[in-house]
């Protein structure tokens, strides 16, 4: 499936990456970032950034801590993914991927492949 953009090409309706990792992508460049805001960056409703949320928090690739009102999160970069699959790589890896383009990479370390489980 395809759409037309507004320069009057066509591209994809689909995308390689996962609303899961659009989130992390978008909590890792904005911490403090409302949920509310993430969902319309994304496209999606408020209630599926929150279960992506909490889908993240329960295999340890996020947390959240309140701070008064708000809710800050925090990118757990050394954190396997969660498939079988995906588990030779961790967090930090997907998120060097994704966001290479903004030179604004995590600065807690990532261990080397050969240094992980």
């Amino acid at each position: 499936m395809e759409e037309e953009s507004q320069a009057g090409r066509r591209h994809p309706t689909w995308t390689f990456l996962t609303h899961h990792t659009h989130v992390l992508m978008l909590l890792h460049e904005n911490p403090d970032l409302r949920l509310r805001e993430c969902a319309a960056h994304i496209g999606i409703t408020e209630r599926a950034v929150q279960n992506i949320v909490s889908d993240l928090e329960e295999v340890g690739a996020l947390s959240r801590v309140r701070e008064g009102r708000r809710n800050h999160y925090c990118i757990h970069h050394d954190r396997p993914l969660p498939n079988p699959i995906e588990s030779k790589c961790v967090v930090g890896d997907l998120l060097v991927m994704s966001l290479a383009h903004l030179d604004q990479l995590p600065p807690s370390p990532v261990p080397a492949p050969e240094d992980r489980p």
